[in-house]
């Protein structure tokens, strides 16, 4: 069978129910998406009329070896005998190593300690590592072996003590053990016995992959985490597929507003989506209609949170979100001059960012890739000893930020600070809302930001 988009997953649980099913099946993507996938799967065969039951298995912790003489066996119990392996990291390889440390880094950057440390936990594996070889005592050329990419110039040993506080951990047995899956499913095994594996990362060229997609089934639940309209629309639409779930398990209704700012303050977390609905619907009481009030009183967000989405909104130079986000900022109290001061201080990082990008040396190369700012790009920039505190930040999370900067220009950034000065006056010492001076100032900043585009267009000839 091909491979399947999650939204075709009920069609496919219709014939499950009808009796007809193969034994192996791979979801793979955004975490929770595959774990909700997983288990309405799950649930689909064991109530066929055979039953059965489930053996749980952690990847992190799993003998992959052990797995499989498990599901070569027949079991004495009755019914299926689901096999269903968390975080597999059979799909693994060097081909997915940048793109898992870029997970860690990110949840490191965002202090989620347990995230971090499970991606860490599957990096390591990747070069049969484990928790007590540790990562900061692995010099550039043997971790360019390991995993393919340049290390970072960062001190690793956050990673080490993350690595010490989980203990020892199993990695994937030796030997093509993949191959011996294949093997096995080719032969036949016993057919009560089904092997179900979630993994965030794969590795699609595998001969495994390849192998599920003829023989079995694979489910994409992979989401386009971008932020560019046609990426947010399509995060729209599941975050709001899980809270109509929720509430509707719940009786619970939520009204359109509502709905969006419920969105805006919890972001594209689909666990914190799920759990927030649910705590929302069960604060309300018997009450059928979750308020904005409700909401208010039941899922906050940190100011710096707020702020940090103001800025992203900007730099993405969107123009509807950023207000949508200013006023939201405004209602819970954050006073203008914060909220200027939080565009003063992402303004000079920018700029400077983009003064160091005109320079001659090391040449910023447009479309430049993260690994070539870790590997090359940012250790020259350290080399020439200016600006370090602003360098000292995680390597991909810098990535980003000279990404953005390359969209602006010198000029046009310090025009800004000019608009922000003037603002800055008019909240201070005009009788005027705060509001009304903040979002005049947005546009504005926009409206040149559109006139330079145009300019740069008519001088290229387009």
């Amino acid at each position: 069978m091909p491979l399947i988009n999650r939204s075709e997953l009920p069609a496919f649980l219709q014939q499950v129910k009808k009796g007809s099913y193969p034994q192996l099946y791979l979801f793979f993507g955004e975490r929770y998406l595959c774990r909700e996938a997983a288990d309405s799967l799950q649930q689909a065969l064991l109530a066929l009329p055979a039953g059965g039951s489930v053996n749980s298995i952690d990847g992190d912790r799993e003998d992959s070896s052990r797995t499989l003489g498990q599901i070569m066996n027949f079991s004495l119990l009755p019914g299926l005998q689901i096999h269903r392996v968390t975080d597999s990291r059979l799909f693994h390889s060097k081909n997915t190593a940048s793109a898992l440390w870029n997970k860690v880094a990110l949840a490191h950057a965002e202090k989620k300690e347990a995230r971090c440390c499970r991606h860490l936990l599957a990096f390591i594996a990747l070069a049969g590592l484990s928790a007590n070889d540790g990562l900061e005592g692995i010099e550039a050329g043997q971790w360019q072996n390991l995993f393919g990419f340049s290390r970072p110039q960062e001190s690793l040993v956050w990673a080490d003590e993350l690595l010490a506080a989980a203990g020892p951990q199993q990695v994937v047995s030796g030997g093509d053990i993949t191959g011996r899956y294949r093997d096995a499913f080719t032969k036949g095994v016993p057919p009560y016995n089904i092997l179900l594996l979630t993994a965030e990362a794969v590795d699609k060229r595998k001969q495994f992959f390849t192998f599920i997609k003829k023989e079995g089934v694979v489910v994409d639940c992979s989401i386009d985490t971008g932020s560019g309209a046609a990426a947010q629309k399509g995060q729209k639409a599941i975050l709001q597929e899980l809270v109509l779930k929720s509430l509707g398990g719940l009786g619970k209704k939520m009204g359109p507003r509502v709905l969006d700012i419920f969105f805006e303050r919890v972001g594209f977390h689909p666990v914190a989506v799920v759990m927030e609905t649910e705590k929302l619907a069960l604060s309300v009481g018997d009450r059928e209609l979750i308020t904005v009030e409700d909401l208010d009183a039941m899922v906050g967000r940190t100011r710096e949170d707020a702020l940090f989405e103001l800025t992203d909104a900007f730099g993405q130079q969107q123009t509807g979100r950023t207000l949508v986000i200013l006023h939201r900022l405004l209602e819970n109290g954050i006073h203008g001059l914060a909220i200027l001061a939080t565009l003063r201080n992402y303004l000079r990082r920018l700029l400077i960012f983009r003064s160091l990008q005109l320079q001659p040396e090391p040449q910023w190369q447009s479309g430049m890739n993260a690994q070539q700012f870790q590997g090359s790009y940012l250790p020259a920039l350290k080399q020439r000893g200016e600006w370090k505190e602003l360098l000292q930040g995680h390597p991909y999370a810098l990535f980003m930020s000279f990404s953005k900067a390359q969209g602006f220009s010198c000029a046009q950034l310090k025009n800004w600070f000019g608009l922000l000065l003037q603002a800055e006056y008019r909240l201070k010492g005009a009788p005027l809302p705060q509001e009304l001076v903040l979002e005049e100032l947005l546009l504005s900043m926009f409206a040149t930001a559109k006139r330079n585009r145009r300019e740069i267009s008519k001088r290229q000839g387009y």
